[in-house]
């Protein structure tokens, strides 16, 4: 099934301690098979301090393994100081970036570039007007259903991504509702989502965990997971798949997604593997079917 398919790891959206985020990628590049790798902070511009001293590693690490490096950028841009380095990003050479916000894409004055899930991306027409601005790859919402995808894989202007493994991104907001659980200012967070790195479950009113928090942003509680959707959709015309980082070992998580992607290994298996690799998890795939996103839908035939 291979056909060219292609796995990409998704930047880190926790905050993890810096020594650690420095070793996951370094990681990455000894061990782990995926073709891309998108490096940068997206959720709160406070954190990125802490990771600078150890970014020229980690890119020469990556690249010196074959990896694509791609640079992501932040997905809401609101603070003077948070322009000014979207454009000191955009002006970078020698290295595609991601936009994640529409201001920064319109930074890159024509430069090729690819889109982050951040930006709805729900139609030809919008796809159309990403084209032309330069982008050449979309990773989609991830609300968009199978037949969306199709429709827009069908479209020939970008590469199509999909996110298929972890934690979804769902919203993000000015405000820090990790600093708000402690009682805290945004200003003054202390930086206590350092202490949630899969982020911190957030309960309905009887007790039932529904979402996650992480600093900003808000996130699925359940980890999204396609593994058995990898080959319908490749048939659709998706050539490259996100995979979001966790705290798990996702040299492994990688690799069985490498297995199906390939046809080594049979998604039934690959599922199997994959709960014993993250047994505190929980699996949805209810957005690709068009359903409700917790819900996990077995035994149905994709629409593509």
């Amino acid at each position: 099934m291979s056909g060219g398919a292609k796995l990409s790891l998704g930047p880190v959206l926790f905050n993890w301690k810096p020594e650690a985020w420095r070793d996951f990628y370094l990681r990455i590049a000894d061990e782990a098979a995926v073709d891309t790798v998108y490096l940068g902070e997206v959720v709160c511009s406070k954190r990125q301090p802490f990771f600078d001293p150890f970014v020229p590693q980690v890119i020469e690490r990556l690249t010196a393994a074959g990896k694509e490096v791609v640079l992501s950028s932040l997905a809401l841009v609101m603070s003077g100081k948070e322009r000014e380095a979207a454009r000191a990003l955009a002006a970078v050479e020698g290295f595609m970036t991601e936009a994640n916000d529409l201001s920064f894409a319109a930074a890159l004055n024509g430069r090729p570039f690819a889109v982050g899930p951040f930006v709805n991306v729900y139609n030809e027409g919008t796809l159309a007007y990403l084209a032309r601005l330069g982008a050449r790859r979309v990773c989609l919402p991830v609300e968009a259903p199978a037949s969306t995808i199709a429709v827009l894989a069908a479209q020939g202007l970008a590469e199509i991504e999909v996110q298929v493994f972890g934690r979804l991104p769902l919203a993000m907001s000015a405000r820090c509702y990790h600093a708000r659980s402690r009682n805290l200012a945004k200003d003054g967070c202390q930086y206590v989502c350092a202490d949630d790195p899969d982020g911190m479950p957030v309960d309905t009113m009887d007790g039932k965990p529904f979402l996650t928090v992480n600093g900003t942003q808000t996130m699925s509680y359940r980890y999204h997971n396609l593994l058995g959707e990898l080959e319908a959709l490749r048939r659709a015309g998706v050539g490259r798949f996100r995979l979001w980082p966790q705290s798990c070992d996702m040299v492994a998580v990688a690799a069985l997604f490498r297995a199906v992607v390939e046809g080594r290994t049979d998604a039934e298996e690959a599922n199997r593997l994959l709960a014993e690799l993250t047994p505190e998890a929980e699996f949805a795939n209810g957005y690709i079917y068009g359903r409700e996103g917790h819900l996990l839908v077995d035994g149905e035939a994709l629409a593509v």
